[in-house]
């Protein structure tokens, strides 16, 4: 595959997998040496009685969208500028799974995603999020790190508070909108000063919701 001229590609596409409709973007590439672009995949795609779609560059405030991009912004903790290239919010999904119950000590329980091997995690840090589950959307804190303060053992991990619903929700499945992030990941002397940030974050995400509260309204009890 590596050394097949593009013509030859679109041919395996026409005769082997029945092709009858090729969709690209602008800057797509195909072929040895990606000698192939969108112009000669659409001439190609037309001698071999294929119907083809270009997609052009989308631009948001000036910049074009493009999974590069919006991963190197995720990647800086830069989540709402992320979900402007996206077009939504950029979300993390798994299963809820039992953690070591540290929220529940220190009186802010929270739901411990597992999420999938080839999922993309952010910058670590705490972020104002929207968890979905049980059929519901749910205000939330969301932490994306190591837990400096109360763990050592060095997992990241992505651990949400629901700020206005408590149950067991283990096992469920559950998808986490990232919609601002508040801070880096900091350690805290100790749980005292951790309880206390905890809390300040809470009211900063309430906050957000305030000004924000079409957020939450596309479920319903």
């Amino acid at each position: 595959m590596m050394t097949m001229p593009w013509m030859d590609f679109l041919r395996v596409l026409a005769g082997r997998y029945n092709a009858g409709w090729l969709v690209a973007g602008h800057d797509f590439r195909f072929g040895h040496r990606n000698e192939g672009d969108a112009a000669l995949l659409a001439r190609g795609a037309a001698e071999l009685g294929m119907g083809w779609d270009i997609i052009p560059a989308v631009a948001v405030d000036g910049v074009t969208v493009s999974s590069t991009r919006i991963r190197s912004l995720l990647e800086e903790g830069r989540a709402e500028e992320a979900g402007r290239l996206l077009g939504r919010p950029f979300s993390i999904a798994g299963t809820i799974a039992h953690g070591k119950g540290l929220g529940s000590r220190i009186g802010r329980p929270t739901l411990n995603l597992l999420p999938g091997g080839d999922q993309l995690i952010p910058a670590r840090g705490v972020y104002v999020a929207a968890a979905e589950l049980a059929g519901r959307r749910f205000p939330a804190v969301t932490n994306v790190g190591v837990r400096p303060t109360v763990d050592r053992d060095g997992g990241v991990t992505v651990e949400s508070h629901l700020l206005e619903a408590e149950g067991d929700f283990y096992g469920e499945s559950c998808r986490v909108s990232l919609l601002k992030r508040l801070r880096p990941e900091e350690e805290f002397p100790g749980l005292r000063e951790l309880q206390a940030q905890i809390a300040a974050d809470a009211e900063a995400a309430r906050e957000y919701f305030r000004k924000f509260p079409e957020i939450l309204g596309g479920f319903r009890p």
